[in-house]
C-alpha cells in the first residue's frame, strides 16, 4: 500500500532509497537486518515484477543491483531463505507455447559482470553458502554452464595441455631415454663397458659408443632443465605475484605468532608453496 501510488518509473527507487536528512536508507536492507523477512520478500518480488505502459517496460533488476551490488552476499549471510525468491525473479516464462515449448528469458547479466566490468562474485558467494538447493537453481546452472563452456573450458584445457606436455617430457627424461640404446642397436652392457673405459682413460672405446653416451646425456640434461624451468619457474612466478600483491595491500593473516600473506590461508596455496621446497 505504501508504494501503490508510486509511478512505474520511480517505484523501484522508492523501495531502495529513502533520504532521511543526510542519510540514505534502503528499505530492503532495513527489512533484512530487522528480521522482517515477509516485508523483504514482498520488496524483492515487487522489484522483479515486469511492468509496462504504452512507452516502455519497467523491471527493477538493474536498479536493485546498482543500489546493492552485494545483494547476493547479503542474502547468503543474513537471509538465505530469500535467495530462491531473488533467483526466481530473474526468470521470465512466456505464457504462449509454440510446438510444445515456452520461451524462457534468464536475466543473469549481474551474475557474470559486476559494475566495474570485472567478473561478478555472485557465484562465489553462492558457493560459500554451501546450499545444494540454491546451487541447483536454473539461474545458477545457466550461469555456471555458460561460464564453463564459453570461457573457463578453454583456459582449463590450455592448462591441462601444458601439464600433459611437461608430463611427457618428464617421462622421456626419466625413463624412455634410458632405454633408447635398444633403438640404436647398442646394448646396455656395451654402454656400461664404454663408460668404464672412458673413466679409466682407455683408448679402446669406439667413437660411436662415446658419441652415443654423450648425446643421450645431453638430451636428458636438456629435458630435465626444461622441466625444472617450466614447472618450478611457473610456481615461483605465481607465488611471487601473490606475495607482492598481499604485501602491497597489507593483506596478512595471523598464524601462531607470525603473520603470513593472506593467500596462504587457502590450503591449496600452502601446499603449492610447500612443494617448491
Amino acid at each position: 500500500k505504501a508504494i501503490s501510488c508510486a509511478p512505474r518509473g520511480k517505484r523501484a527507487l522508492w523501495m531502495l532509497n529513502i533520504q532521511v536528512g543526510t542519510q540514505s536508507i534502503s528499505p530492503l536492507i532495513w527489512a533484512i537486518e530487522a528480521g522482517s523477512m515477509e516485508a523483504a520478500q514482498a520488496i524483492i518480488v515487487d522489484l522483479l515484477t515486469i511492468r509496462a505502459d504504452r512507452d516502455t517496460y519497467y523491471y527493477g533488476m538493474d536498479t536493485l543491483f546498482e543500489r546493492h551490488p552485494d545483494i547476493v552476499k547479503r542474502l547468503c549471510i543474513d537471509a538465505p531463505a530469500l535467495l530462491p525468491t531473488l533467483l526466481d525473479g530473474l526468470v521470465w516464462r512466456s505464457r504462449v507455447t509454440e510446438g510444445g515449448f515456452r520461451r524462457v528469458n534468464y536475466y543473469i547479466k549481474h551474475f557474470i559482470v559486476d559494475a566495474n566490468g570485472g567478473f561478478s562474485r555472485a557465484i562465489e558467494w553462492i558457493t560459500d553458502a554451501r546450499d545444494p538447493k540454491i546451487v541447483c537453481h536454473p539461474v545458477v546452472t545457466m550461469v555456471t554452464d555458460m561460464v564453463w563452456s564459453r570461457l573457463a573450458f578453454r583456459s582449463y584445457l590450455a592448462g591441462k595441455t601444458w601439464f600433459l606436455f611437461t608430463c611427457v617430457i618428464f617421462v622421456l627424461s626419466q625413463s624412455v631415454l634410458k632405454d633408447v640404446e635398444h633403438d640404436l642397436a647398442v646394448s646396455r652392457a656395451e654402454v656400461a663397458a664404454a663408460e668404464q673405459r672412458l673413466v679409466a682413460g682407455s683408448e679402446d672405446v669406439t667413437v660411436e659408443a662415446a658419441n652415443h653416451i654423450q648425446s643421450i646425456r645431453i638430451v636428458i640434461f636438456a629435458f630435465r632443465c626444461f622441466i625444472y624451468v617450466s614447472c618450478l619457474g611457473e610456481r615461483v612466478i605465481y607465488h611471487a605475484k601473490c606475495m607482492l600483491a598481499d604485501c602491497r595491500n597489507k593483506n596478512f593473516v595471523d598464524l601462531a605468532y607470525t603473520r603470513i600473506p593472506a593467500y596462504l590461508e587457502n590450503w591449496q596455496g600452502t601446499i603449492s608453496l610447500g612443494f617448491m621446497f
